[in-house]
């Protein structure tokens, strides 16, 4: 079921998404230990070169995802997150489609992520896999972690 999802730039200072953001960190720490763990805190999302989005349904906070520049063509997808009640309504696929066409209107060529490795995290890998994403070499920092696997997509 796809309901209609309103994507919007945001300013984090929504306190739904700032506690979707909590909850998303800490679910990162639950599944990973803290050195495999890089979803990043508030106070990180504000010092970064970060553009960010939340996604709303009925007014309901359904999902937030930010976009970093590393550089003029290549780009990376951080803190992409769907609030538990709009799990498989279709609010990862917009945010993922909205994500990949920012980076387009920036001029990336490549857009690229970080997930963890584990079993948890297979939902996450599908939908980046669904567009294309494949794996790659840890890139900007990260470095080759068996908790962690590296994604990247040529646009």
């Amino acid at each position: 079921m796809s309901l209609d999802v309103e994507i919007t730039r945001d300013d984090l200072s929504d306190g739904r998404v700032i506690s979707l953001l909590q909850e998303h960190r800490q679910e990162m720490l639950k599944h990973s230990p803290l050195d495999s763990v890089h979803a990043l805190d508030i106070a990180a999302m504000h010092a970064l070169n970060l553009s960010f989005w939340s996604a709303t349904i009925s007014d309901s906070m359904a999902g937030c995802v930010g976009l970093k520049q590393l550089d003029s063509t290549h780009a990376e997808l951080k803190s992409m997150k769907v609030s538990d009640a709009f799990v498989g309504k279709g609010v990862g696929r917009a945010l993922l489609d909205h994500v990949l066409l920012q980076a387009k209107q920036l001029g990336c060529k490549r857009l690229s992520l970080e997930t963890g490795s584990m079993r948890v995290f297979i939902p996450a890998r599908s939908l980046y896999e669904s567009v294309g994403f494949v794996l790659c070499s840890p890139f900007d920092g990260y470095v080759h972690d068996s908790n962690s696997v590296c994604m990247s997509l040529e646009i």
